[in-house]
This record gives structure tokens, C-alpha cells and sequence, in this order.
């Protein structure tokens, strides 16, 4: 693998986004408000070869997309953590209510009370993918850990044990978390944090040509962006 590529991971949290560069054999921890600038605050820093984000890429206009259901199978037990992605018109919504009912007429189904809580970064994600030269793909944490682990986790990650468990399979595969991260270690939980640095872990894949892309080829629906989640 090539370990000169520099590739950033990035995870929403309560607070803003938060990213994990890796890249010639150093780690460093990026957080800001908004998307956008938390890319622009890592480039600063090097070239970025790819940026991956913990958040849906690809808006689907009417039923489930692929890769959530793709990326579900691959959990099997730990399913749950991922979460349908609404449709467009339903985020475009004025409140829940509204967007519970337009998701149903679209996919035949209401939105998770969790996926609805995520439109503004959800929608702030859809914009700024389709403005960036760089090259963006969709990564699930999760799904990074049960690849490295050979297995789903069987440990929430919001536990000691959990947190314990994915930063030693973080640290096996040669992306060690620092201990004191700075800014984006004082407004990001641990879970984000981590999260962050697995989504970082299969950014490097995809630079090294060595992911795959759940559906392969992506789906792509009228926004025109490739949708798929990588590993």
C-alpha cells in the first residue's frame, strides 16, 4: 500500500465535522463547522489524493439506495448502524412530520427520527460534494471495522470496550490515533474521533486502488453522483 498518499477521513459529530489525515507515516486531527473548511483546513497541511465521509454521498429520489442495503448485509447483527437514507424531496422538507410522510409515498417507508436529525449535514454534504475537485467517496465506519476485524464487532462502539477494540485494529493496520489531538480532540467524542480514523483507513484503500465499492458500479440517481459506500 502506498503510504505517501495523503487521504483524509471525516465524521460528523454534535458540534461540526471532525477528520483524521494519514498519510507519510503521520496522523493529524482537523475539526471545524462546516465541511468545506474542515477539507480546506487539511489541505493546507498536504495534498489530499482522496477525502472520505461518514455521511450518505447520493440522494435517492424514490426507494432504499443499494449501498445502505448492501452495507446492512455486510452487518448482519450490527444492521441497525446504519440507517436508510431519505429521499431528497423528504430532507427537503420543512420539519419530521412532513418528511415522514413524503418518504413514505417515495420509498414506502418513514425516516428514523436519528436520519432526520442529520439533514442540515446531510444537505450540507449534498452541496459540497458536487462544488469540490476532490475526489469524494462514502465510507462506513462500521463496515471499515468488521473488515479489519474479519467480523462485525460484537462491541458498541460507545463502550470502553468498544473504543478499546477499534483502536487496537486502527493501530494494527498502521493508522496509531495520537493521544492529544488538539481542537478536534476537545469538541469530537472518542466514538467520532475513531470513527473519523476508520473512515480515513479506507480512504487510503481507495487511493491504493485496493476498495471496493458496494454496489460496484455505484448507483446513481438524478443528482448525477456516483453513490456507494466503500471498504
Amino acid at each position: 500500500m502506498d503510504d505517501d498518499k495523503r487521504v483524509l477521513g471525516v465524521d460528523g459529530c454534535r458540534r461540526g465535522w471532525v477528520g483524521i489525515a494519514v498519510g507519510a507515516g503521520a496522523v493529524a486531527a482537523y475539526f471545524a463547522t462546516e465541511l468545506g473548511e474542515l477539507v480546506s483546513l487539511a489541505a493546507k497541511d498536504g495534498e489530499l489524493d482522496v477525502v472520505a465521509v461518514d455521511m450518505p454521498i447520493g440522494l435517492p429520489d424514490r426507494g432504499r439506495r443499494e449501498a445502505d442495503v448492501l452495507a446492512r448485509r455486510a452487518l448482519g447483527p450490527r444492521w441497525a448502524s446504519v440507517f436508510m437514507t431519505p429521499t431528497r424531496a423528504a430532507l427537503e422538507t420543512a420539519d419530521y412530520g412532513a418528511a415522514a410522510l413524503v418518504n413514505q409515498e417515495l420509498a414506502g417507508e418513514g425516516i428514523s427520527r436519528q436520519a432526520y436529525a442529520l439533514k442540515e449535514k446531510l444537505l450540507q454534504a449534498d452541496r459540497w460534494v458536487r462544488e469540490t475537485s476532490f475526489r469524494v467517496v462514502e465510507v462506513h465506519p462500521e463496515v471499515c471495522f468488521a473488515e479489519l476485524a474479519g467480523a462485525p464487532l460484537q462491541v458498541r462502539k460507545t463502550t470502553w470496550a468498544g473504543a478499546e477494540r477499534r483502536y487496537a485494529l486502527l493501530e494494527g493496520a498502521g493508522i496509531a490515533v495520537p493521544r492529544q489531538l488538539g481542537t478536534a480532540g476537545a469538541m469530537a467524542g472518542v466514538d467520532d474521533i475513531l470513527d473519523a480514523a476508520a473512515v480515513a483507513w479506507t480512504a487510503r484503500r481507495v487511493a491504493a486502488g485496493h476498495a471496493r465499492s458496494m454496489p460496484d458500479p455505484p448507483q446513481t440517481f438524478s443528482d448525477g453522483v456516483a453513490c456507494a459506500i466503500w471498504v
